[in-house]
């Protein structure tokens, strides 16, 4: 792919809210009118044959608040509640697993947070040893872990890797002194450039930074050093988030109100910036929405070869695999239903000692809402639809199920985002930007747009 050329009017015209679909329909769908009863009943059906699992641990603390932040925390300073918290994993998992086929290979595990490394190295491995009892891993398992550059120490890489971690994933949000004093997270370059020396020392095979723009000071100027800055760190993967002001849901974010927030039209310059710089003389593909990869990179492989999926933890590269999930918070997904644990710690750590299953909300998925989960996912992870393949899988005659919204499409074609095939639609390279508009034409649950409660696609 050449260097992909950003058109702001037309980034203007389809910047709506909507979802981000990590799974379909999306979570504001989830309702707490799930028994666990009926819930288990599923789980059962799940695990009467042996698909792939991927395994997910959301560890919740962090010992400073960034003001940015949008992730479900507990902010402390007393590291004896990460210790405390592996006890109630350790709890979570031994309820669940005698439900849990025992043929099932562990394709991934992650742990995301919070900051998992929070945890001290020998809880890291102590929690590894309740994961390697209850779960069998694949030879080629992709195991990725968050960490927090600023509290971080080489003898937890050490632990992640002896437990079985080979990818890790690292949030920059920008290099620059001012920006990062505005947000409440110092991280100089040095630091994080530690952080990589080791993981590559320590033989971590993929390597992800975060950055996110439209934060307070952020100017095109200003991010592009950022930007030369990442790309001399070469990492294997970058996601790079828009900043979403919801200060509704998270109060800390109305700190950020008293200081310069990018305006709109400033924020639309940096996100030119950054695909326009990442994309040049291929040093990265644009998978989609946030991601960028090496053309190298499994995520860009499995792209080409249409084995990309979508799921709670962004773009996946094994497609295929059920997600069992566990701690506060964490959601769940079989092929007909999802479920998130409960949401508050102690809420969760309540349920833990009653012996239940933490269960918050949950939702079954119809026969509808199947076919449209795979032709979002598809259209997502693919950039293409084949209506003949879509109509095998899914039983239906592809075209008459979704006349009026192949119609709907219409817009999209004329701008140049997509492109009619003989076999059906492809997603052109300008067209990956606004995967999100094109994927929410096939969405039968979404609401008005006063009334989507989303971040903009954009």
């Amino acid at each position: 792919m050449k260097t992909l050329p950003v058109d702001l009017e037309l980034v203007k015209k389809y910047n709506v809210a909507g979802p981000r679909y990590t799974s379909y329909p999306p979570a504001t769908k989830f309702t707490d009118s799930i028994t666990w009863d009926a819930l288990a009943s599923r789980i059962e059906a799940n695990n009467q044959s042996a698909r792939d699992l991927s395994v997910y641990f959301h560890i919740p603390f962090c010992e400073t608040l960034c003001w940015f932040c949008g992730c479900t925390t507990v902010i402390t300073t007393n590291h004896d509640k990460g210790r405390d918290y592996i006890d109630y994993l350790g709890r979570e998992v031994a309820t669940l697993a005698p439900r849990l086929n025992r043929g099932r290979k562990a394709v991934q595990l992650h742990f995301g947070g919070g900051s998992p490394t929070f945890l001290r190295p020998d809880e890291i491995r102590r929690l590894g040893d309740i994961i390697h009892r209850h779960f069998t891993f694949s030879p080629d398992i992709e195991a990725s872990v968050e960490v927090d550059p600023r509290r971080l120490t080489r003898e937890h890489l050490v632990a992640l890797r002896e437990i079985g971690f080979n990818r890790a994933s690292m949030g920059v949000q920008d290099f620059n002194p001012k920006v990062q004093e505005s947000i409440h997270r110092i991280q100089p370059r040095a630091m994080t450039q530690q952080a990589m020396d080791w993981m590559r020392e320590l033989g971590f095979g993929s390597i992800n930074l975060d950055l996110i723009y439209g934060l307070p000071h952020q100017t095109p100027e200003t991010f592009q050093e950022t930007l030369d800055t990442v790309l001399e760190m070469r990492p294997d993967r970058l996601a790079v988030f828009s900043y979403a002001h919801v200060p509704w849901i998270k109060p800390s974010q109305k700190i950020l109100e008293n200081l310069v927030l990018p305006t709109p039209e400033t924020k639309l310059q940096v996100l030119k910036l950054v695909i326009e710089k990442l994309t040049a003389e291929d040093q990265y593909v644009y998978i989609g929405m946030d991601h960028f990869a090496r053309p190298t990179d499994e995520l860009a492989v499995a792209q080409r070869q249409k084995q990309l999926q979508r799921n709670f933890q962004g773009y996946s590269t094994r497609a295929g695999s059920d997600i069992y999930s566990f701690g506060m918070s964490s959601i769940s997904q079989i092929p007909d239903a999802y479920w998130q644990n409960e949401k508050e710690l102690p809420r969760y750590q309540e349920a833990v000692d009653a012996g239940r299953v933490p269960l918050h909300r949950a939702y079954f998925l119809t026969a509808e809402d199947v076919i449209r989960r795979e032709t979002i996912m598809r259209t997502m992870c693919d950039l293409a639809l084949d209506f003949g393949a879509m109509s095998a899988k899914l039983g239906i005659h592809f075209e008459n199920h979704f006349e009026a919204e192949l119609a709907s499409l219409a817009p999209f074609e004329s701008d140049g985002l997509i492109k009619r095939t003989p076999a059906g639609l492809e997603v052109t390279d300008s067209g990956r930007l606004f995967i999100r508009n094109i994927a929410m034409c096939f969405d039968n649950t979404l609401a008005g747009s006063g009334e989507r409660r989303h971040s903009r696609t954009i």
